[in-house]
């Protein structure tokens, strides 16, 4: 038997730095409506499914970009490569001067040249979870760059893969 009153205890910001301590990919969602392209900084995306091909994305409730998604019923994930900080800050709102255009066109909707991969989904179904809304995605493009090196992050700080230890 548990107590129930532990569960009831936790307090967001320890959840958010407890769970900061798992290291992630860097990606930017990016979709397409009439106002323009938009481009949100996320690190919460998942590989659902490979049959049928599905990924996941979650966007706070309190986002921008959770309208943008809405209306378009399509998103892109973005998935940064290590040369590409200053496109995670700029599209975490920490704009970046010199980012003026920084997308391409493919598929109808913006994406990142020189992104390590690449997902165009369409929105399969909207998931309610609590301050977030889980976007399900049906895959209908994949892009990728063998080579390319990943940014991640962890903790709060940005980072890379430490080059692989000689045997």
């Amino acid at each position: 038997m548990y107590d129930s009153t532990v569960l009831d205890a936790i307090d967001p910001r320890d959840l958010r730095d407890c769970c900061g301590r798992f290291a992630t990919g860097v990606n930017v969602i990016t979709t397409r409506t009439d106002e323009g392209d938009h481009g949100m900084t996320a690190s919460a995306f998942m590989s659902v499914s490979l049959d049928p091909p599905l990924i996941c994305i979650s966007v706070s409730r309190s986002a921008n970009m959770l309208d943008k998604i809405r209306e378009s019923g399509r998103y892109a994930v973005n998935v940064l490569p290590e040369g590409m900080r200053g496109h995670a800050l700029h599209f975490a709102g920490r704009g970046d001067g010199t980012l003026t255009e920084p997308f391409q066109s493919r598929h109808g909707l913006p994406v990142l040249p020189g992104a390590a991969a690449l997902i165009i989904a369409d929105v399969a179904e909207q998931i309610e979870a609590g301050d977030h809304i889980l976007f399900l995605g049906h895959v209908r493009h994949l892009d990728r760059d063998p080579a390319a090196s990943p940014l991640l992050y962890h903790a709060g700080q940005f980072g890379g893969l430490a080059a692989p230890a000689s045997t």
